[in-house]
C-alpha cells in the first residue's frame, strides 16, 4: 500500500488500485458461487431453460446477477484503462482508442442491465 501511494499521482489512482484488488476479491467468490449454483448445485438433466427462467423470476438472483455484471465491468474496464495507458503512446490516439473502448463497455453493460431486469419469467 506504501508504494502504491508513492507511485500514484492522485488520489483518484490510489482509490482505483484498491478497487482492484478488493473488487477482484469479491469476483472471486462471486464466480464461484455462481458456478457452483449453475453447475454444481444442479444436475446436467435439470439445467434447462426453464431451471433458468425459474431462477431469473427471483429478483435477488438478479440482483446477484447484476452484482456481478457491474463487478466485472469496472474491473475489466479499468484493468483496460491500465493497458490502454500503458501501451498507446500518442495523447491524441489514446484519448481516441480509451474513448471508443468506454462507449463499448458502457454499451454492452446498459444492454445487460436492461436485459437482466427486462426479463419477465411469466
Amino acid at each position: 500500500m506504501t508504494d502504491a501511494k508513492q507511485q500514484s499521482h492522485t488520489n483518484a489512482e490510489l482509490n482505483w488500485w484498491i478497487f482492484m484488488r478488493v473488487s477482484g476479491l469479491i469476483l472471486v467468490f462471486l464466480v464461484v458461487g455462481h458456478v457452483f449454483m449453475t453447475f454444481v448445485q444442479v444436475s446436467e438433466s435439470d439445467a434447462t431453460f426453464d431451471a433458468v427462467v425459474t431462477k431469473l423470476g427471483n429478483p435477488a438472483w438478479k440482483f446477484y446477477d447484476w452484482l456481478l455484471l457491474t463487478l466485472t465491468m469496472l474491473h475489466g474496464s479499468n484493468g483496460a484503462r491500465y493497458s490502454i495507458d500503458d501501451y498507446v503512446r500518442s495523447r491524441p490516439n489514446r484519448a481516441w482508442v480509451r474513448n471508443i473502448f468506454f462507449t463499448v463497455a458502457g454499451l454492452i453493460f446498459v444492454l445487460g442491465t436492461v436485459g437482466l431486469f427486462s426479463f419477465n419469467p411469466n
